[in-house]
């Protein structure tokens, strides 16, 4: 459940400002969709290639997620983005100038739409761990939904002023209002003091991916939350995905009946949104998700059956309600889940996810219409969906608000005696812990945790073994790669990890921290005789291990 006492997100003037220019960029990405389609019509684009509009903003989104969210967690957010913005506001600007001169080929726009697809795909994550960065924690749920609200407004709104846009000026006026909506996130960005970095030392690119699918790997909240975004993603696209069908087979209509139902559904995500709140504090996150399930079961089975346009519309209502509230709610789960030195990975996790299973769905949704006709595609969609709900009741969402997912910030870089740079490697360490018989079993149940949390955070190779000579001494192992990611490794420890250091502080019998061993360690060659070995006991107090 979520914190009623924290301050409404639009009491935070950051949040307001980032919100508001976030709508108007919305605005400008929607309004540009759709000049684009068009003007591939006019430009006598094949079937493919208009389709393929579309596609080049979605596929980024799929193929950049790993990518963006290390970028996410290892600069600063607000750089990130700001060149993303950047980025896209040049490339916008240059296809106006394409557009107006009349060079446009179907190609070229494809490329400048893909390369804009790009900029969002790199920025998103970055945009999305941003809410925690400026909003208290009890405030993270209410500011997502706020923001999945704001993205609903602009798709209820966006097309239909694109539409009248393109209509009355061109394709080309459109890319302009595009361009020229990035300039008001990037003035918000420029004015925005952001939170400095608690580590001054970053992962490479390649080696921030792994971790984040090692975290993520490891991590039950994390996994759990991809599995229910499938689940959730996969059906829950069906109505939109087969809503201009709705609107001529089931209903009779035309384009304009098309966008009433498509604003209908946007409404209805606004609803969902303002409802949010509410229904968070009266119930958990998984039996919101539940809820939101039932609304887009219902929402489906209505339209399929009904050739009545107010009971369609009504039900639209329902299903749009309902994919907010479960990707809000999944959204917050995500952040609430993870620290921050990793929730952009796992935001782009999810997000890969949800669109993946998006597209999966939409695709199937498409084949089952033309094989058994749209009504009963709706109906099997929503069987699915049923489905994957009660699959859902087997991996429960976690409630994670109250736990402390900060930093200790405890430990020191200890004192060496040799020199070593933050890229020198492979450092091997060893913890020494004295342990009674009598504790064997809670030591044992408590180092399987333990294990966990090191290889969750970086460490490799870990083991722990068991002194011949003295066997109430019990030695735990594990190295890293270079220097520099011990030090990260230590950094990232936060206060819901010490419930397993202070059980091990309580069943070790001698002084705390326990003995602790760090080596350098060299391959050996014909120049090399001995390694060379960095070892140091640390009784230190304030240093973890």
């Amino acid at each position: 459940m979520s914190d009623t006492s924290a301050p409404p997100p639009f009491s935070v003037p950051m949040f307001k400002r980032m919100w508001s220019a976030s709508i108007v960029s919305q605005f400008g990405t929607l309004i540009q969709s759709v000049g684009a389609a068009w003007l591939m019509v006019q430009l006598g684009g094949t079937n493919t290639q208009v389709a393929l509009v579309t596609a080049s903003i979605t596929v980024p989104i799929l193929i950049l997620a790993l990518l963006s969210g290390a970028l996410a967690d290892n600069y600063p957010r607000r750089i990130v983005m700001l060149c993303c913005q950047i980025g896209m506001f040049l490339n916008s600007i240059t296809l106006c100038i394409f557009a107006w001169m009349g060079w446009l080929t179907p190609w070229l726009l494809l490329m400048f739409t893909f390369l804009n697809g790009c900029g969002l795909a790199l920025a998103a994550p970055s945009l999305q761990a941003t809410v925690g960065d400026i909003v208290p924690r009890g405030t993270i749920a209410r500011a997502v939904a706020m923001n999945s609200m704001g993205v609903n407004i602009a798709r209820s709104a966006g097309p239909a002023l694109g539409g009248v846009l393109v209509a009355m000026a061109g394709a080309a006026a459109a890319f302009t209002f595009n361009a020229f909506s990035y300039l008001s996130i990037i003035f918000v960005l420029f004015t925005w003091d952001a939170p400095k970095a608690t580590s001054k030392l970053r992962e490479d690119l390649g080696t921030a991916m792994a971790a984040g699918l090692r975290y993520a790997s490891m991590s039950t909240p994390v996994r759990t939350v991809v599995l229910r975004a499938v689940l959730t993603g996969i059906a829950a696209s069906s109505v939109t995905s087969l809503m201009p069908l709705v609107a001529k087979d089931l209903l009779g209509g035309d384009a304009a009946i098309f966008g009433l139902l498509s604003g209908v559904f946007g409404v209805g995500a606004v609803l969902g949104a303002l409802s949010n709140r509410h229904l968070r504090a009266r119930f958990s996150s998984e039996w919101t998700v539940r809820i939101a399930a039932l609304c887009l079961i219902g929402g489906a089975i209505i339209v399929s059956e009904s050739r009545f346009l107010p009971l369609t519309l009504f039900a639209l209502l329902f299903s749009g309600a309902g994919w907010l509230l479960a990707v809000a709610v999944l959204n917050v789960v995500v952040q609430m889940s993870v620290p921050r030195w990793v929730v952009g990975r796992s935001l782009s996790l999810y997000q890969m996810a949800i669109f993946g299973s998006m597209s999966l769905g939409s695709f199937l949704s498409g084949k089952l219409s033309e094989t058994y006709g749209v009504t009963n595609a709706l109906l099997i969609m929503a069987g699915i969906q049923a489905a994957g709900l009660a699959i859902g009741l087997l991996f429960r969402l976690p409630e994670s608000e109250d736990k402390n997912l900060d930093p200790v910030g405890r430990w020191r870089v200890p004192d060496l005696s040799v020199e070593i740079d933050p890229r020198s490697g492979p450092i091997h360490v060893t913890v020494r812990y004295d342990i009674l018989p009598d504790d064997l079993p809670e030591f044992v149940a408590t180092m399987k945790i333990r294990r966990q949390i090191r290889v969750r955070d970086g460490a490799q190779n870990w083991n722990l073994s068991r002194d011949l000579q003295q066997p109430n001494t019990w030695v735990e192992h594990y190295r890293f790669s270079r220097w520099r990611d011990y030090i990260l490794h230590n950094e990232r420890h936060t206060h819901e990890d010490d419930e397993s250091l202070m059980a091990l502080k309580r069943l070790h019998q001698g002084d705390w921290p326990p003995e602790i061993h760090r080596s350098l360690e060299r391959q050996m060659s014909r120049q090399t005789i001995e390694p060379d070995l960095i070892s140091e006991a640390t009784i230190d107090p304030t240093r973890g291990n």
